[in-house]
């Protein structure tokens, strides 16, 4: 399984979650390090980037672009 990881990197104050990806830093470090976790992982991302897009962070590609608020 292909790692989410579109190397925006950059992570919201309040939830911690990345506005590219979705991952935690502590998701990252499961993600390399514990194969079993990745399932969980990557179906819990749609929520959480859906969650930073109602906030009114840009997500994905456009949050590489973009400032935040």
């Amino acid at each position: 399984m292909s790692s989410p990881c579109i190397d925006v990197c950059r992570h919201d104050d309040e939830t911690g979650f990345c506005l590219g990806c979705g991952m935690t830093r502590k998701d990252r470090k499961s993600w390399k390090r514990e194969k079993e976790a990745r399932p969980a992982i990557r179906a819990a991302l749609p929520g959480r980037l859906s969650l930073l897009a109602a906030s009114g962070n840009p997500v994905g590609e456009a949050a590489r672009q973009k400032k935040r608020k």
